[in-house]
């Protein structure tokens, strides 16, 4: 007998006499009591506790001669007395008889035949039941027999295991439990729409997991509705399916563990002809527990070879794996060229912003951060500086097309460096800070003061008084919820330091106070103008589509950079003069420097208007067919 590789988890489960009620009387095929239970006379007590000990001596037996092959041991309820046949004598039944049924996975079994291997099983697991107690009648079920009944359309065996108690389970009897009792509800509630109910997944794959979920199809005859779409039919019955499959947990202990799939015919159909994998799958490895001559034929029909993709569906399929893979390689150079940048990029400008420097361009900032942080003031490692220049580089040469991918190891290392650099600039913060405790609170305040006019001229206010930034600052963005009401609080404080400088009574604690909350506030003003300004610029942007290219006309002050291709491995960029009447100029090549550097140069106040000409210039540059993008 082959030998399992993969061993499984083994976990008893010992009977209680909750669980046999519904098959057995209390004094018979039954376990000890829960302590929630009424008290029992002391004399069946006893009797409930001997069996209970002869049924863990009997597991133990058979699981330490056959561990892994025992899918698991249930108790059977008795049987009911037969009607005595006309001349025929009953047989009397023996009122201590305890029955068990022991379930053997014999799917890997390669050195002895099926029958074989029954006889084996059988014989010892009636042996062990005889040394145990005289009375203890076992009978030996294989799994393909089983599953063999489902395909022959049978479910004796299933009712059967379902009307047990498991002693041992793997988890295969209480699937084939809270199946059939879910089927038999389902049935009797939809029998005219249900065509096939089949277990599926891990469990009859044989790779199954403790925690593995139940899984079952069903599939619901669409083709003779009248009175409702076919998709309200199958959301109505889905629903009421998926309530009963909880009311089946809830009555079997069985709780969230049952995965229902609901499939309509024409879907189902639709599906096979399309060679989805999933229903490939489920027809070749799905066992059905009622079927009206459906679910069979296609599952004989594939294993006959007869079920065949079509050459649309497989060239669909090849074609999705290419699309995928470029999707992935497209997500990388994206991750690499924008994201990871941008995660280093705008912490390091807030840095420099804190420190009293305007924002430069993406590709100066690595230039002026070491030459303040790491030249001047000496607070900051070159390795960082090099880490930031690096991912500079690897975005300019994405963008240039001299790399032409990113592989998922040059990723980790950019977003591990990513994660060090975050570190060291969060470190960083704190170092401007105590540096500028050491400097006067007129600096601060100015710092402070210079932030929110900014601030203001984006919204719309070009001059605001010193007397006056505190109350501009609360009617234009605290009270608008722009700005959280905290900030105000800590813009107070920082004018109330200045105050007392003013009068020379500025104390430590009077600093501290006034630099506690700078960091925040400068941080999220900071940001609050950046958004803002992507905002402002995104408006400014024209975004058409010509053939099946997509193309972007970024009007600035004075200027409109094109982009004819934005999904250009090599991205293009021009530039032309915007004339008075709206028009565009004539087009010269122009760089991504020079456009970045324009970026960081306009004038946000500078509204940029779409006049009637331009249209007629972007026919003249992406073609006739062009069509202007609205989000």
């Amino acid at each position: 007998m082959a030998k399992k590789t993969v061993k499984k988890t083994v976990k008893s489960k010992h009977v209680n006499a909750k669980s046999i009620k519904a098959v057995a009387p209390a004094e018979k095929n039954a376990a000890i009591q829960q302590p929630s239970a009424p008290k029992l006379p002391p004399e069946l007590q006893k009797k409930l506790d001997s069996l209970k000990v002869k049924l863990d001596e009997f597991k133990d037996k058979i699981m330490n001669k056959f561990g892994d092959y025992i899918v698991g041991i249930t108790l059977l309820p008795p049987e009911k007395p037969h009607p005595a046949e006309k001349g025929k004598e009953q047989k009397p039944q023996n009122k201590d008889e305890i029955k068990v049924m022991v379930v053997v996975d014999d799917t890997t079994s390669q050195k002895m035949s099926k029958d074989e291997l029954f006889q084996k099983f059988n014989s010892i697991i009636k042996k062990f039941a005889e040394e145990v107690d005289k009375n203890l009648v076992a009978q030996s079920v294989l799994l393909t027999d089983i599953w063999q009944s489902c395909y022959d359309g049978k479910s004796d065996l299933n009712k059967l295991i379902a009307a047990g108690a498991p002693i041992h389970d793997t988890g295969m009897l209480a699937a084939i439990k809270i199946a059939e009792i879910h089927k038999t509800m389902v049935i009797k509630k939809f029998d005219k729409y249900i065509l096939s109910y089949v277990l599926a997944g891990s469990l009859v794959q044989g790779r199954a997991t403790a925690t593995s979920d139940i899984d079952v199809w069903i599939v619901i005859d669409d083709t003779d509705v009248k009175k409702m779409t076919r998709a309200e039919l199958k959301d109505k019955l889905r629903a009421i399916i998926i309530g009963m499959g909880v009311e089946a947990g809830e009555m079997t202990g069985i709780r969230n563990k049952l995965n229902i799939q609901v499939y309509i015919l024409t879907d189902f159909w639709e599906s096979l002809k399309d060679a989805n994998p999933i229903i490939f799958t489920l027809l070749r490895d799905g066992v059905p527990f009622y079927d009206r001559g459906i679910f069979m034929p296609w599952k004989q029909l594939l294993r006959m070879g007869r079920i065949k993709p079509s050459r649309e569906a497989i060239d669909l399929f090849m074609s999705t794996g290419e699309q995928s893979i470029k999707r992935v390689k497209n997500s990388i150079k994206t991750m690499g060229m924008e994201d990871t940048f941008y995660a280093i990029l705008t912490p390091s400008q807030a840095a420099l912003m804190l420190y009293g420097v305007a924002p430069p361009t993406p590709k100066e900032t690595p230039d002026v951060l070491e030459e303040i942080f790491v030249k001047k003031e000496k607070l900051l490692e070159k390795e960082y500086i090099e880490i930031l220049r690096n991912n500079v580089m690897v975005r300019k040469r994405i963008e240039h097309g001299e790399l032409k991918e990113l592989s998922g190891t040059e990723l980790d290392k950019l977003v591990t460096n990513a994660e060090k650099y975050l570190k060291r600039i969060d470190k960083l913060f704190k170092q401007i800070e105590e540096m500028h405790n050491q400097k006067s609170v007129t600096i601060l305040y100015d710092e402070i003061v210079t932030i929110i006019r900014d601030v203001l001229r984006l919204e719309g206010i070009e001059k605001a008084q010193d007397e006056e930034i505190i109350k501009l600052f609360e009617d234009e963005l605290i009270s608008t919820g722009k700005v959280p009401a905290r900030y105000l609080r800590d813009l107070n404080e920082i004018v109330e330091a200045k105050r007392k400088y003013d009068k020379k009574k500025l104390s430590k604690s009077d600093i501290e106070k006034a630099r506690k909350g700078s960091g925040g506030l400068i941080r999220f003003l900071v940001e609050y103008m950046q958004r803002k300004r992507g905002r402002e610029l995104e408006r400014a942007k024209i975004k058409v589509k010509h053939g099946e290219k997509y193309g972007e006309v970024i009007l600035l002050d004075k200027f409109a950079f094109v982009i004819p291709d934005i999904d250009a491995k090599e991205r293009k960029y021009e530039k032309a003069k915007i004339n008075p009447d709206g028009s565009l100029g004539t087009l010269v090549d122009s760089t991504i420097e020079e456009f970045e550097k324009a970026l960081a140069a306009v004038d946000l106040h500078q509204k940029a208007f779409i006049k009637e000409p331009i249209f007629e210039d972007l026919k003249n540059i992406f073609g006739r067919d062009v069509e202007v993008l609205i989000n």
